[in-house]
């Protein structure tokens, strides 16, 4: 399948369902690849998924550099979008530096922000030197302690109203799409149907042009998950038993097997002893 590009992910906005999947190493990137996921995300949720931070806050540009770079290696063949994480685009030439070092380090096809018509100087900046950008509003969580905690945005009238103004700002300033995160689904809805360009919910219901989870959530490799995430497959207690099958056998010393092992010839061994100084 040919790498999706920006300007056909906007163009799919009406015509089909768009998937996206977080990944935070080779390994992962390959894997989302070849199940012909059409976004990958690197999203800062790796500080939390990947680091055992609590938050995404202490996330830094290396890092988002340093994990993007082997996604990229493992998934050269599928859009790449990373996010920019807690206080690397607080103003335009510092957002044009770390999303240069994104583009040309990790070769990312895009980057991804956090809030509305706050951070339009931003994205205004990053779109005029060629960068793509991607939004994200809603619950965003770089600004989780203003928020109070995870908590679902957008329940009342005027919050509503500022979320929909945001995303059309977004969208008339050319972002290529939106991520809406941790909103009412009819709310959701209505911005998809308000902007020319896709919106990927996560938390947001089925109305949104595409979906998005995070690697570990969709394959039950997490403790626990929000009340969005559907685990479709169990790989948590899938690998905790196959660990434990491994612990038992090397303990009862049927790991590994005379055929998992290597061997030299009896003639070499014979030699070797007749050459080995006596102890």
């Amino acid at each position: 399948m040919a790498k999706l590009t920006i300007p056909e992910l906007i163009k799919l906005k009406g015509q089909r369902p768009i998937s996206w999947m977080t990944a935070y190493d080779f390994i992962q990137g390959q894997l989302v690849q070849a199940a012909g996921i059409d976004v990958i995300l690197v999203g800062d949720s790796l500080g939390m998924t990947t680091l055992g931070f609590d938050t995404t806050l202490p996330v830094t540009m290396d890092h988002m550099v340093h994990h993007s770079a082997a996604v990229r290696r493992g998934a050269p063949d599928t859009l790449m979008i990373v996010d920019l994480p807690f206080l690397s685009y607080s103003e335009p030439s510092q957002a044009l530096r770390n999303a240069g070092r994104i583009m040309q380090q990790a070769l990312g096809d895009g980057v991804k922000v956090e809030g509305g018509r706050a951070i339009l100087p931003v994205v205004d900046a990053l779109i005029k030197e060629s960068i793509p950008v991607i939004g994200h509003l809603g619950l965003t969580p770089q600004s989780v302690h203003r928020m109070g905690g995870y908590k679902v945005q957008a329940r009342s009238a005027e919050a509503i109203s500022h979320l929909v103004s945001d995303a059309r700002e977004l969208a008339d300033h050319g972002v290529g799409a939106i991520v809406l995160e941790g909103i009412p689904d009819r709310v959701a809805q209505y911005v998809t149907q308000t902007i020319d360009i896709p919106t990927i919910g996560i938390g947001a219901g089925a109305g949104c042009d595409g979906q998005v989870l995070v690697f570990h959530d969709c394959l039950g490799l997490s403790s626990g998950y929000p009340k969005f995430a559907r685990p479709f497959e169990d790989l948590r207690a899938r690998i905790i038993e196959g660990l434990t099958q491994y612990r038992t056998q090397v303990e009862n010393r049927s790991f590994p097997t005379d055929q998992e092992s290597y061997h030299v010839t009896d003639r070499e061994w014979q030699e070797f002893l007749s050459l080995e100084t006596p102890i």
